[in-house]
């Protein structure tokens, strides 16, 4: 008798369970082993702890956005929100000090909203907001002796030291005279990883989740490139290299696509010309002789001439800058006054200002001490309305069982360590512990909770772990009210948001292979846009999935929309290769696309008028 299959867990209590996976990142251990402990040592042998204790949070902060990738891309993603949080630092000290409760909570509202709006923008700009609310609460309400001009240095000095030991220490295993092109490199050659496993996938059952692991490669790779160049010094040559096998790529990538949308297998040798080039981009070195060609139907043919053509590309540096995301200040600004800006931005003025107003409240109560941590509150409650960090439900459950954890291990750590050596000691390890316990939300909490009461002790306050289970406790009841409040306008602002990018994106590329243009480095870039808009879009979907069914039904029918859309930008893909090769497109791909228009129009109905029209007309 067979025993019947074990009921599936929902969506919601499933996604708090998630691990992610991986090798350890031993240079983001080791810069995090030489940030914020150091610091706070320098600091406390200076007479200074207190600014110690600020450049380490800095350097926490920093930590948690120093994530794989281009070495020179970091400027950007841990420098623009260190210079957020420098000022929301500022800011909130001179408010702590000269506001009363009433009008510190209304100005949390306001900057609530305004964070909240700007993180819609992007992953660097939801750093930022968030870094600026989180430093606001800190400024305002930890009681420090120095005046706001040198928090404000202090946070920026540690953030820059975790900053510049990402671009001086070397990566291990790379070459001493190479080392500052380790990260793009290893993104660029899982690239050609990525194709040659979609090549091989074509005409079997994975090769749908091969086509969305090769986007997912096309993305960190764009991101990885997306620094400042180096066009006077002499590893300019070493960056166009990279930047050239990039754009190879690029053609590559479509024809993989194509052929996996024929549904056919393709010939061994047909993978094996991506794997040479992975192993060159790797080491460094010329691609060398490719396996002989298969040429047996347009679509072979298209891979061959691909292979053929950018290789010298490949070689010799002569390659476009297709990496680069172009999108204006006015873009971004439409984004923040968007729906989806509107929406994140409201939810978070409320969370913001709720934990503000309730923790002026216990703060000022006789009953529970004036000396309480009140700005941990409203900091607690940023992160935790957070959509980065996974859907609702999951982020409250996994704040609150690291929270409990980390408090307990510290109280524990606290009973028997040295003061203030073993503090120091304690936050040099947690920090060094961080790069690997962002692959799940509740370690991350447990790590950053443990490293947060190290450096509130170290700056000479009390043993707190009860009070920042208290707090956390209650950030996860004001943040599960809000989140389930009705709110002007429609729920899902973000997955309609990014369905309608992904519905444009995929309109443009669409009406350039239409055009039957010669232009191949515009569809090179177009086709570039519509998969990372629709990956973007599959993602929002898959979170708000997740969540609680009162939130996720707002949302449904979004999947089967991006399912359309993707079978619309994979057919198109298909067209353009077929295009390449011949010149003209057949009566089966227009049918075709005409068949995945009227569907989409059917399908979006479901979600209402605030979807993009189908981006095919007439």
């Amino acid at each position: 008798m067979s025993r019947s299959a074990a009921p599936a867990l929902p969506p919601w209590l499933a996604h708090p369970l998630r691990v992610q996976r991986g090798p350890v990142p031993w240079s983001a251990v080791t810069r995090g082993a030489l940030a914020a402990g150091p610091l706070l040592l320098v600091a406390v042998l200076a007479g200074r702890a207190s600014l110690g204790v600020v450049a380490a949070v800095a350097a926490l902060f920093a930590g948690i956005n120093d994530r794989p990738g281009g070495r020179r891309a970091c400027v950007e993603r841990i420098g623009t929100p260190a210079l957020a949080g420098a000022l929301g630092l500022l800011a909130g000290t001179y408010a702590g000090q000269h506001m009363g409760a009433v009008p510190l909570t209304l100005l949390f509202t306001g900057l609530g909203f305004v964070g909240g709006g700007v993180s819609a923008a992007g992953p660097v700009a939801s750093a930022a907001g968030t870094q600026l609310l989180v430093a606001a609460a800190v400024g305002a309400g930890m009681p420090l002796p120095d005046p706001g001009w040198e928090r404000a240095l202090a946070f920026l000095a540690g953030a820059g030291w975790l900053l510049a030991l990402r671009l001086a220490l070397p990566t291990p295993g790379s070459p001493a005279r190479d080392f500052r092109f380790a990260g793009e490199r290893e993104a660029v050659a899982r690239v050609y990883d990525a194709i040659a496993a979609l090549l091989a996938a074509a005409g079997g059952p994975d090769a749908t989740r091969r086509r969305a692991a090769l986007t997912a490669a096309l993305d960190h790779a764009q991101d990885a490139l997306a620094g400042p160049r180096l066009r006077r010094y002499a590893s300019a040559a070493a960056e166009r290299r990279l930047h050239a096998q990039y754009a190879a790529a690029l053609p590559l990538a479509g024809v993989a696509a194509g052929l996996a949308w024929a549904a056919g297998a393709v010939p061994a040798r047909a993978w094996a010309g991506p794997r040479r080039l992975a192993v060159a981009v790797r080491g460094n070195t010329h691609s060398g002789p490719l396996p002989a060609p298969a040429r047996s139907a347009p679509a072979l043919r298209a891979l061959d001439d691909a292979l053929l053509d950018r290789t010298e590309a490949f070689d010799r540096a002569a390659g476009g800058d297709l990496h680069t995301r172009r999108r204006s200040l006015g873009s971004l600004a439409r984004t923040v006054a968007g729906a989806a800006g509107r929406e994140y931005g409201l939810r978070v003025a409320l969370c913001f200002g709720a934990g503000a107003a309730v923790a002026q409240v216990l703060h000022h109560a006789r009953w529970y001490g004036q000396h309480a941590h009140w700005y941990w509150l409203p900091a607690t409650v940023v992160f935790l309305v957070k959509p980065d960090l996974g859907p609702l439900v999951s982020r409250v459950l996994c704040r609150a069982a690291g929270t409990v954890l980390g408090a307990l291990l510290f109280a524990g750590f606290a009973a028997v360590l040295p003061r203030p050596d073993g503090l120091i000691a304690l936050v040099a390890v947690s920090g060094a512990l961080i790069p690997v316990a962002t692959r799940h939300f509740a370690a991350q909490t447990a790590v950053v909770t443990v490293l947060v009461l190290a450096l509130v002790m170290a700056g000479g306050e009390p043993q707190a772990s009860a009070a920042r289970i208290g707090e956390t406790l209650l950030a996860c009841a004001i943040v599960l009210i809000v989140g389930h409040l009705p709110v002007p306008g429609r729920h899902g602002g973000g997955v309609r948001a990014r369905l309608a990018a992904a519905g444009g994106a995929a309109r443009a590329y669409l009406a350039h292979v239409l055009s039957e243009s010669d232009d191949r480095a515009t569809r090179w870039r177009l086709r570039r846009e519509a998969y990372r808009a629709l990956a973007e879009a599959r993602g929002a979907i898959a979170l708000a999935g997740a969540e609680l069914p009162a939130l996720a039904r707002h949302a449904e029918g979004a999947d089967e929309v991006a399912a359309v859309l993707e079978r619309l930008v994979d057919t198109t893909t298909a067209c353009a290769v077929h295009l390449d090769d011949t010149g003209r497109l057949t009566p089966r791909h227009v049918e075709r696309l005409a068949e995945l228009r009227d569907e989409l129009a059917h399908r979006r109905e479901r979600l209402g008028p605030r979807l993009p029209e189908p981006p095919l007309a007439g």
